[in-house]
Formats: C-alpha cells, structure tokens, sequence
C-alpha cells in the first residue's frame, strides 16, 4: 500500500469549526444554560402536543414541508411557493453562500457578527471579507466601501449576534440600495421576533420586491424549537429555486415541522414570550448601567441577550467563572475578537437576578 491518503480542499483546513454555548462546568458539572439564546419559556403548548403526537419513525417527511410553508405563508403575509425550509437556519445560510459565491470570490460580514458566516464562505472556497464595526455594530458606510467586483454574498444579522446592536429599515434600504444587483443580500432575522412591532426593518418587503434579498428566520429563538432544528427563508423565485436544488432532500423532521407549523399560530406565545424578554431585559441592563464606575457596560440589545463589556479591573473571564461557580452557563466569545465581553442570555427573573448580583458582588471584591 501506499502511504497516500484523501486530502481536504485547502480552504477547509482554514475554517474554525462553530463553538456551541457550554452547559457544564469545567469539572463536567452542570449549568443553567444562558449561553444559546434559548427560551426561558420553553414553546408553546400547542407545539408540544405536536411533538408528543405519536408519528411513523419509518416514514420520510415531506421533502417540501408544505403545510409548513403553508402556515408561514399566511402567518407573515407572504408566497408559500417562496418559502424554503432548512435545518436551522444555519443550512440556509451556508446554502446561501455555496449557492451564489464560490473560490474567487468574496463574501462580506460586519466584524462581530455571526460566527456562521466566515464558516459559510470557507466551506465553498470563497474569501470571507470583515468588515469594521461601529460600536459593535453593523456600519453601512464601512459595508459599502468594502464591496468589490468580487463581493457575491453579503450578510447581516439584524438584529446582530453576538452584539445586539439593530440596523433600522433607513439603514437597512441603504445598504441594499447601494449594492449592485447581482449581489447577493442576505438579511439573517433569526431574533426579529423581539422587535417591537414599530421596529420591523422591512426585510420580508425587500425580498417580495427585489430578486438579489433573501431572508432567514428560525424557530431556534423565541418559538422555542431549537432542539427540532427548523429554520426558513423567502426570496425571489430564482433564490429559492437554488436553494432548493442543493439542501438536503429531506432535511426537516416530520415532528419538526408539526411542532413548527403549531407554534407559527400562537402569536400569544410569541407575545408573552417578547415581553417577558424586554421587561427582563430592560432590567437586567439598568442592573449593569449601574456598575458603570467600575469598567462594565451593557451594549443596547435588541435580541434575547445582553452582551457586557469588562473594561476594568474585573475581567470577562473573572465574570465568566464566577457565574459558573453560581451554577450558570453563559458565553465567552474571545475566538470571535471579544475576550472583553460576555454574551448573556435573558432568562427568568430569577436567573438574571442571580446573575447581576453575582456580577455586582465580584465588581465589589475587587473595589
């Protein structure tokens, strides 16, 4: 025998694989998860006795999960025939990328941004493109100068993870206004179910408008549903066309798409779910506008999540560890250029009171 073996294409070799939240101790201990952007308040009723229904686990499901589309269709107002489901919405944007961008081209993201990106563009040999922030987030201007006669791909978070900094619909028209048409503009809305309904950014508009918008929403966040892996996206007919000729024929689960197509119906769980997240929200941020002396800030959130800057004598893995000593999980992100920062998920009122106090008392150990 020889001693050769199968080589990966040399992009791959480059990419850092996807780091999901910890939700053990270093010991192996277990931890109250706030490190995924969960809901505290699990998924509605109705999306479990979906999942509880008994189904034929020897049965495929329906490749085209088209009662799904269905119910998003007349949920958001929109053409069912321009709906694509996925795995997440993960599978879609990275079907996003190696559909339209390829080796020799490039793909562009502001920096502290989601992480899946700069994954998405290695995995099809495209160049990944960061882009510089404006206070953590997304700068139209700096976006803009950046595109090339290489640019296929862009992405934005809206609102952004890790950060939760939000680009109103001004900006957000800008941005796609300025790009040229053959590019392709991605606006990944994983959290835009916590907006106010006044905040909209009119990203389903531009996409039932214009052939070069695609649009991804999940299940993962505020429905609950990210243990069944369900995500969607609309765009022109071309954009949908593509993406389904490359996903995976069957990619989400019978109980995925019945717990997802009970849970688009319950707006009151979505409701309840918004204001339980602004009210804990709102207030666990005052609860660190209140260490302020001290080095810490809490980024203005629009998502499920507060990030916290330690810029003083207490540093974010000193945070890091102590809330694990509390028994809670949330997530540091030094690989993504914020070892100065933590990304917290809002939990019950409970958990963020013990989190913002175990916060204060450590800020008060090192006075």
């Amino acid at each position: 025998m020889t001693d050769t073996h199968p080589n990966p294409k040399p992009w791959i070799a480059d990419i850092h694989a996807y780091v999901p939240g910890k939700s053990s101790a270093a010991d192996g201990q277990p931890l109250v998860k706030l490190s995924a952007n969960e809901n505290p308040l699990g998924c509605c009723d109705a999306a479990r006795a979906a999942l509880d229904e008994q189904r034929d686990p020897a049965a495929y499901p329906d490749p085209d999960a088209r009662v799904l589309r269905e119910a998003i269709a007349n949920r958001h107002s929109l053409d069912a025939a321009r709906i694509v489901c996925g795995t997440g919405s993960d599978e879609l944007l990275n079907l996003a990328a190696q559909g339209f961008a390829g080796v020799g081209d490039e793909v562009l993201f502001s920096r502290y941004s989601f992480a899946v990106y700069d994954i998405a563009a290695r995995r099809c040999g495209a160049t990944p493109v960061e882009v510089a922030d404006a206070d953590y987030g997304a700068d139209v201007d700096a976006m803009l100068a950046a595109v090339s006669p290489a640019t296929k791909v862009v992405f934005l978070a809206n609102p952004n993870n890790p950060t939760g900094s939000y680009l109103a619909r001004p900006e957000v028209e800008r941005l796609h206004a300025g790009l040229p048409s053959d590019v392709l503009f991605v606006l990944d809305q994983a959290y835009a179910e916590y907006l106010a309904q006044d905040e909209d950014d009119g990203g389903l508009e531009l996409a039932a408008a214009h052939r070069n918008v695609l649009v991804t929403r999940t299940f993962s966040k505020i429905h609950g549903l990210a243990g069944e892996r369900v995500g969607w996206a609309t765009g022109a007919p071309g954009l949908i066309d593509t993406l389904n000729r490359i996903r995976g024929p069957f990619n989400v689960t019978q109980s995925g798409q019945a717990a997802a197509t009970a849970a688009i119906d319950d707006a009151d769980f979505v409701e309840r779910s918004r204001a339980h997240n602004a009210a804990e929200r709102a207030r666990f941020a005052e609860r660190i506008g209140a260490l302020g002396n001290y080095g810490l800030r809490a980024l203005p959130s629009e998502a499920n999540f507060v990030m916290v800057l330690f810029e003083g004598a207490v540093s974010a893995a000193d945070a890091l560890e102590a809330i694990a000593g509390a028994g809670y999980a949330v997530r540091h992100l030094p690989g993504q250029g914020l070892p100065h920062a933590l990304r917290i998920t809002i939990g019950t009122a409970e958990q963020m009171d013990t989190i913002a106090d175990t916060i204060a008392a450590l800020v008060g150990s090192k006075a």
